[in-house]
């Protein structure tokens, strides 16, 4: 749309610069006009030809080559140069322009309706046959246009990052309203549950376990007068400068497992949220380390 907008905001531009917004008349045509002006007299059958058919896309883009054509035709031309030797012959190079911006706002009329209607205020006509479609006299010398301004706006980064946000956030939020929590496990004694032996440990030191995108190491104190280490999948999920200082839950009576090559001495406890996020357990105030649940 840039190349759309572009064009059409020079052509303009430069009519309100020298004829104060009154279309000038079209003189004498040089190779470089009857060259445009034939790249473009068949857009109509062109555009017509994918729309019987439904190709919106492809009709879409022989829309947009009209932008193209006057682009590279104005840029050819250069009027804001030849202005100071032959004003004459910028009328004939303006004029074209203008035709080609009705033009635009014709062809796309099916795909940006509101787009269309405001280049037409901006070029003072209030409709445009689609019969006129390729034609290089929409728009009569004398005509008088409306002020000009920017047909599309520039979106910045920062605006498409906020609609990115806001879009996942609804996605979330749909997520959420809709989350149904995984089935029951199958029923278990309470003796069953007595023989694990779930504690509080306090993180004194976390660090990433090299070669692995996984692991993430803790040193605990676990209350009992020495450290315990834990390895815990966790490494996607937290930064380890988040968790030192933290008192969380782990289960304490799990056998040693190598990971690694480092022992493992038992099972950090987090809950997996809706979404796939993970939140380590802890507790709601201090509890001293080695403390049981239960």
């Amino acid at each position: 749309m840039a190349v759309y907008g572009n064009f059409v905001n020079r052509a303009l531009q430069l009519t309100h610069k020298y004829w104060d917004g009154v279309v000038p008349a079209c003189g004498e045509l040089h190779d470089v006009d009857r060259q445009a002006i034939q790249e473009f007299k068949d857009v109509k059958e062109k555009v017509e030809s994918y729309l019987d058919v439904f190709k919106f896309r492809e009709a879409q883009k022989e829309a947009m080559n009209l932008a193209r054509i006057g682009n590279r035709y104005i840029t050819e031309c250069e009027p804001w140069k030849v202005w100071k030797t032959d004003p004459k012959r910028v009328e004939t190079i303006l004029n074209i322009s203008l035709q080609l911006v009705a033009n635009l706002s014709i062809a796309f009329e099916p795909f940006l309706p509101f787009s269309s209607k405001e280049l037409r205020n901006m070029i003072n006509l209030s409709e445009c046959d689609w019969t006129q479609l390729g034609s290089t006299d929409i728009i009569p010398a004398g005509h008088k246009l409306n002020a000009p301004h920017l047909l599309f706006e520039k979106i910045e980064d920062e605006a498409i990052d906020a609609q990115l946000k806001k879009l996942e956030d609804t996605k979330k939020a749909n997520e959420a309203a809709n989350y149904v929590a995984e089935p029951i496990k199958k029923e278990v004694s309470f003796d069953d549950f007595e023989k694990l032996d779930i504690r509080v440990g306090h993180i004194l030191h976390c660090e990433k376990v090299k070669k692995s995108k996984k692991l993430l190491k803790f040193t605990i104190n676990d209350g009992t007068g020495k450290e315990r280490t834990i390895l815990s999948g966790i490494a996607a999920f937290y930064e380890p400068e988040q968790l030192i200082g933290k008192d969380v839950l782990f289960i304490a009576n799990f056998p040693p497992r190598n990971m690694m090559g480092i022992e493992s001495q038992g099972m950090i406890l987090s809950a997996v949220n809706f979404d796939g996020s993970l939140n380590v357990t802890t507790t709601l105030g201090k509890v001293k380390p080695g403390s049981q649940v239960g």
